[in-house]
C-alpha cells in the first residue's frame, strides 16, 4: 500500500479497520467455538492483516495494535487448554509458519511459540532465538517496531530469570541475550524512521519518534526486572552492549532518551559501580544535538536522593562528588558550543550533590563556583546573557546554609557575583541582605563587615559600569538603600572595642556611597555609635579608658555628622546633631559640655541659615529647646546665652501663632531647665516663666485672625495652669482669672464650624480640669 497518510482521514480509516478486527475476532471466536482450528487460523491471519497498514499515524496504530492483541490472548487460551494436553503444539508451530504474508505469520508464530515453550516439549532457548531471529523479516520500522514489542510483551512469563540445570531450558544469560538483540533491532527500527520521507517532513517524523519512545525502553526496563541481573551482569554484559548500540546509531533523539532510561530504570547501586569508567565516559561521545545537561542532571539527581536516604549507600572509596566534578569538566571542555544556561545547569546541579550529600564539605560549595569562575574567566563571552541562571546558582548555598557567615567564606562567590549584570547583582545583593535580616544573622567581627559589604558594593556605592537603563527607579533606590540601612543594624559585636572597628569599617563603605546614599545609611551609622557609647557608659567601672572611647565615639558622630552637613541634608542634621547632644550630655564625660555645646551650636546654625520654611522653623526651634530643656552639664555661662538664643530665636518666627507657641515653650527653660550650678536640681525661675508666659500672651493679642487668638489663649490657659500647679509662685489666680475671661469673651464671636467645635471642646476641658483641681492649685 502506498504511504498516503497525509491525504486520508486518519478517523474514518481507523474506525473501518477496527470495524474489520472486530468481524473478524468474532469469526475467529466461533470458529474456535466449534474446534474448527484452521478456520479460526484464517481469521485471525485476516485480522492481523490490518496491521500491515502504513496510513495509519503511530498513535492510531496503536490503538488499533492494541485492539488485535487482545483479541489475539483468545487464540493464546484456547491453544494452551486444547494442544498442549494432546501434544499436538509442535505441529502448529510448524504449520503457522506457512501463513501467507510474513506479518500475520509472525504475530501467530509468537502466539503459538509462547504456548510451544508453556508445554515444555522443546528446548526454551531454540524457540526464543527462532522467534527473535524471525522478526527480523519486518523491515518496516513502525510495523516492525510494534510486532517486537508483541513478541516482547508476550514473552515476559517465559524467560528464564535464573541459571537452570540444562542449556535446553535456557538460563539467564539467555534472556539478556534475547532481549539485547530485540532491543537493538527494535532500535535501529526506530532510527531508520528518521531517514524516511522528505526533509522537510523532519519535525513530524520526529514528533513521531517520540511518541514510539517507550516501545524501545521497555527493553531496558525489562531486562531492569529480571531478578538474576546481578551488578556484576549489568557491569560487564548489559550496559556495554547497550551502549555500544548507543554510541554506534548516531542519533541525537536516540541517544538522549536511553541514556535517560538506562538512569532511571537501573538500581541506584548498579549506576554507582558504572559510574566512573563506563557510563560518565559514554556522556562524552553523544551527538552534538544531545541535551548532556539533563542526562547528567538526571544521574547527579538520582544518585544525591539514594545517598540522602542513607549515607551509608555511598561506599567511602567512591567519592562521588570528585566523579561528577571531573567529568562535568571533561564534557564542558568537549563542547564548545554548550550554551551558558547549561554549563551553570551542570554546576548547580553539583553544588546541589555537595550540599546533600556532604553538608559539612564548604570546600566543594567552593569548588564549584571556582570551577566555573575559571570557564567565564576563560571565556568571557560565555557569562553573557546568563545572570539569571548564573543568579539561581549564587542562591544556592545561601537557600541551604541560612548562614550568611559561611558564604562569606566562599572566596570564588564575590568574583563570581561580578559576571551578573548590574540590575541582577542588585536583586542577589538584596537578597542577601533581606536574608540576614529576616533570619536575624548577627555580623560580629570587622573582617566578616568588610568582606559582606564588598560583596554587596553596588549597593553601598556607585558602580563602574553602566545599567542597562540609565533610568533608575527613585523609589527602588530608596529601598534597596533602607535595606542598606537596615542591614547595619545586623553588624553587631558583643565586645565594644571591636564593635567600634566595626563602625570604622562600616564608615569606610557608605561615606563613599555618593550624596543620594548617605541620608538613608549615615543615620543607621549614628545610632549604633549612640548605643556603643552607651554600651561603654554601663561598663565603665571595667574599663579605666572609656573616657577616652567614648570621647573617640562622638568625634566619629561628628565626622558623620559633616558629612551629612556637606551632602544639605539640613533637617536630617539638625535632628541628629540634637541626638548627639543628649547622649553626650548623658555620658558625663569630662569634656561632655564643650562637645553638647558644640552640637546644639551647629543645629542652630542650621536652623538660622537653611530652614527657611515657617513650619519647618517651628518644628525645628521646638525640637532645639526640648532638647536643651533635658540637659544637665552645662554651667549657667553656657546655659544662659543658649536660653537666650531659644528666646530671642523664638520671638523672630515669621508668622505670630508660631511666635506665641515658641515663645511659651522657652519659659520651660527657666522652670525644669538644670545646669551644673544647681547641682542636677531644675532652675525654676519663676520670674523668668511668667516674663515668657506674659510675652506669649502679648503676641497672641496681635494676631488677626479671632479663631486662631482664642486657640492660642487657651493654648496659654492650659501653660499657666501646668506652671501652677508645678509650683510656680509668680502665676497667680487672677492672671488665670484674666485670661478665662479674655476667652468667655471672645469665644462668642466665633463662627460656627467644626473647629470652633474644637475649640469650645477644649476650653471646656480646661475649666472642667480648673474646677476639680481648684483647692489643690490654689
Amino acid at each position: 500500500r502506498i504511504n498516503l497518510r497525509m491525504d486520508v482521514d486518519q478517523s474514518r480509516y481507523l474506525d473501518a479497520a477496527k470495524d474489520a478486527v472486530k468481524r473478524e475476532a468474532f469469526n475467529m471466536q466461533r470458529s474456535l467455538d466449534k474446534g474448527l482450528l484452521m478456520d479460526g487460523l484464517r481469521h485471525a491471519t485476516e485480522m492481523l492483516n490490518e496491521l500491515r497498514t502504513s496510513i495509519l499515524t503511530p498513535k492510531n496504530y496503536y490503538e488499533l495494535y492494541m485492539m488485535v492483541t487482545m483479541e489475539l490472548t483468545h487464540l493464546n487460551m484456547y491453544m494452551s487448554a486444547e494442544f498442549i494436553k494432546e501434544n499436538k503444539i509442535a505441529d502448529l508451530y510448524e504449520l503457522v509458519q506457512h501463513a501467507g504474508n510474513i506479518l500475520p505469520r509472525l504475530y501467530l508464530l509468537i502466539t503459538v511459540g509462547v504456548v510451544y515453550i508453556r508445554s515444555e516439549e522443546c528446548s526454551r532457548k531454540d524457540i526464543l532465538q527462532d522467534l527473535v531471529e524471525m522478526c527480523r523479516g519486518v523491515q518496516h520500522p513502525l510495523r516492525g517496531l510494534f510486532l517486537r514489542n508483541f513478541l516482547l510483551t508476550s514473552t515476559r512469563d517465559v524467560l528464564p530469570d535464573f541459571d537452570t540445570k540444562t542449556a535446553e531450558e535456557g538460563s539467564i544469560d539467555d534472556s539478556i541475550n534475547f532481549i539485547l538483540l530485540n532491543f537493538s533491532e527494535m532500535n535501529k527500527l526506530w532510527v531508520r524512521m528518521q531517514h524516511q520521507g522528505h526533509t522537510r517532513d523532519r519535525s513530524k517524523r520526529e514528533q513521531e519518534r517520540l511518541e514510539l519512545k517507550l516501545l524501545v525502553g521497555t527493553n531496558l526496563e525489562r531486562l531492569s526486572r529480571l531478578e538474576g541481573v546481578t551488578v556484576e551482569r549489568y557491569e560487564k554484559q548489559i550496559l556495554p552492549a547497550v551502549l555500544k548500540q548507543l554510541v554506534n546509531c548516531k542519533d541525537s533523539i536516540a541517544q538522549e532518551y536511553l541514556m535517560d532510561c538506562i538512569i532511571q530504570v537501573f538500581p541506584d547501586e548498579f549506576h554507582l559501580r558504572t559510574l566512573e569508567n563506563t557510563f560518565l565516559d559514554t556522556c562524552c561521545q553523544p551527538q552534538s544535538q544531545v541535551n548532556v545537561r539533563n542526562i547528567i542532571i538526571s544521574i547527579i539527581g538520582r544518585l544525591s536522593n539514594f545517598a540522602q536516604a542513607d549515607p551509608a549507600n555511598i561506599p567511602n572509596e567512591i567519592k562521588l562528588f570528585d566523579i561528577f566534578s571531573i567529568k562535568v569538566t571533561q564534557i564542558i571542555q568537549s563542547r564548545s558550543e554548550m550554551p551558558s544556561e547549561d554549563i551553570i545547569a551542570l554546576q548547580s546541579a553539583l553544588m546541589k550533590l555537595a550540599l546533600n550529600v556532604y553538608p559539612t564539605e564548604v570546600g566543594y560549595v567552593n569548588q564549584v563556583l571556582q570551577n566555573t569562575l575559571i570557564i567565564f574567566q576563560n571565556e568571557e563571552s560565555r557569562a553573557n546573557g546568563c545572570s539569571g541562571e548564573l543568579s539561581k546558582l549564587l542562591r544556592v548555598p545561601i537557600d541551604h546554609y541560612q548562614d550568611i557567615l559561611i558564604v562569606l567564606h566562599l572566596s570564588a562567590y564575590p568574583k563570581l557575583l561580578r559576571f551578573l549584570e548590574l540590575c541582577t547583582r542588585k536583586e542577589l545583593c538584596m537578597y542577601i541582605a533581606e536574608h540576614i535580616i529576616e533570619t536575624d544573622t548577627l555580623i560580629y567581627s570587622h573582617d566578616q563587615v568588610d568582606q559582606l559589604l564588598t560583596l554587596v558594593e553596588c549597593l553601598v556605592a556607585d558602580c563602574a559600569e553602566k545599567p542597562v537603563s540609565n533610568i533608575e527607579d527613585p523609589d527602588d533606590f530608596d529601598c534597596q538603600q533602607a535595606l542598606v540601612g537596615r542591614l547595619v543594624h545586623q553588624m553587631t559585636s558583643q565586645v565594644p572595642d571591636q564593635q567600634f572597628l566595626i563602625l570604622n569599617t562600616c564608615k569606610k563603605h557608605l561615606v563613599v556611597g555618593g550624596n543620594r546614599r548617605i541620608r538613608f545609611t549615615l543615620p543607621s551609622l549614628i545610632f549604633k555609635a549612640v548605643s556603643l557609647c552607651q554600651t561603654y557608659h554601663e561598663v565603665h567601672e571595667e574599663d579605666d579608658k572609656w573616657e577616652k572611647k567614648v570621647t573617640k565615639i562622638l568625634q566619629y558622630i561628628t565626622s558623620l555628622l559633616s558629612a551629612l552637613i556637606k551632602a544639605e541634608y539640613w533637617e536630617l542634621s539638625l535632628r541628629l546633631y540634637l541626638q548627639a547632644a543628649l547622649v553626650c550630655d548623658a555620658m558625663g564625660v569630662s569634656n561632655a559640655e564643650a562637645m553638647g555645646y558644640e552640637f546644639i551650636s551647629h543645629a542652630f546654625a542650621i536652623y538660622e541659615e537653611e530652614v527657611c520654611d515657617s513650619k519647618a522653623q517651628l518644628m525645628a526651634i521646638s525640637l532645639i529647646i526640648a532638647t536643651f530643656e533635658k540637659t544637665t552639664n552645662f554651667c549657667e555661662e553656657n546655659h544662659e546665652p543658649l536660653r537666650s538664643q531659644c528666646f530671642r530665636a523664638s520671638s523672630k518666627l515669621l508668622k505670630k501663632p508660631d511666635q506665641c507657641r515658641a515663645v511659651s515653650l522657652c519659659a520651660h527653660l527657666y522652670w525644669s531647665g538644670k545646669n551644673k550650678e544647681e547641682g542636677g536640681n531644675q532652675l525654676q525661675n519663676s520670674t523668668k516663666v511668667l516674663e515668657c508666659l506674659k510675652k506669649a500672651v502679648r503676641i497672641s493679642n496681635q494676631c488677626m485672625e479671632p479663631t486662631v487668638q482664642v486657640q492660642l489663649f487657651i493654648e496659654l490657659l492650659n501653660k499657666y495652669v501646668y506652671f501652677l500647679g508645678n509650683g510656680c509662685e509668680e502665676v497667680s489666680e487672677s492672671v488665670l482669672s484674666q485670661l478665662v475671661g479674655k476667652i468667655k469673651e471672645d469665644l462668642p464671636g466665633l463662627e460656627s464650624g467644626d473647629i470652633t467645635r474644637q475649640i469650645v471642646n477644649h476650653f471646656g476641658t480646661t475649666l472642667g480640669f480648673l474646677e476639680h483641681h481648684h483647692e489643690l492649685l490654689f
